[in-house]
């Protein structure tokens, strides 16, 4: 579902995103419904928002949103279309993502932004997505999304960082639970657990993390930002190092029959057969 906000000043268009100016908020909006599959190109466009957000002066924070039914279902694995060739996808499920470094480069770009983001999640942010969505300063969600980091599921390693920003956000213990088991976590559970910041009903979700914006963009702009710079003080950098470390991993790990199998039974949706190679 998509909960849209009026009155917006000014639009600019990308690809895949759209931005709009509110008085001092900007949203960008993701528009790859309905589950807002990620990839290099759609990731960099939201980097490239950020910073040009960064220098306008007119700008004081973000709201980062999604049309369609999820705020962002991570990789698609399991299109075709975006394969090379069918026998690429079979030797390697993640080919469609491209350099998964030069994702991961664009990423850390979303990471150093200077102003506050607050994200509008109103479905789904599952794997990467939900990664993308924990570069957010704030979450603001309802019952319906759904939140699951599910890489083990997929015999794969956890990437965007999540292996800095999940423990922080949720604790150890949780966030280790949400990484072994690969299970959905409700909008109620995320909220309880400091996944999420805010929790409304789903047609009130953008609504609400726009006000969430406007009220951080009442404050000092200065203020906001040199105090933002000092809490999230190396977040980036944590980062970096986080995605190099998983980057290694998931680079062995994608050339294994478990992660060709944890593909295809999520494509087949059905409980995989893993066998450790």
């Amino acid at each position: 579902m998509d909960s849209s906000v009026s009155e917006e000043t000014t639009m600019t268009t990308a690809r895949d995103i759209a931005i709009e100016q509110n008085g001092f908020v900007a949203t960008i909006e993701i528009r790859r419904p309905p589950l807002n599959f990620f990839d290099i190109a759609l990731i960099r466009q939201i980097a490239d928002a950020l910073d040009e957000i960064d220098a306008d002066p007119g700008l004081r924070a973000t709201v980062l949103a999604a049309q369609g039914k999820a705020f962002c279902a991570g990789a698609n694995f399991n299109d075709p279309a975006r394969q090379d060739s069918e026998a690429a996808a079979k030797a390697d499920p993640a080919a469609s993502l491209g350099p998964i470094n030069h994702l991961y480069q664009e990423a850390v770009r979303i990471f150093r932004a200077k102003k506050p983001i607050v994200a509008a999640v109103h479905g789904a942010a599952i794997g990467g997505g939900l990664g993308l969505a924990l570069s957010a300063d704030f979450r603001v969600t309802c019952p319906e999304a759904r939140f699951s980091a599910n890489f083990t599921k997929l015999g794969f390693h956890p990437g965007f960082g999540l292996t800095v920003t999940l423990p922080e956000a949720v604790g150890k213990t949780n966030a280790a639970l949400m990484f072994y088991t690969s299970r959905r976590v409700t909008g109620e559970e995320a909220f309880k657990m400091g996944l999420a910041s805010v929790l409304v009903p789903q047609a009130e979700v953008r609504a609400e993390a726009v006000k969430l914006a406007a009220e951080i963009a009442e404050c000092s702009p200065l203020g906001v930002v040199s105090t933002r710079a000092t809490l999230r003080q190396g977040l980036a950098d944590r980062v970096k190092a986080a995605t190099d470390h998983e980057l290694a991993e998931q680079s062995w790990l994608r050339a294994t029959e478990d992660f060709k199998e944890g593909v295809k039974a999520t494509e087949e949706r059905r409980v995989p057969n893993f066998t450790g190679r």
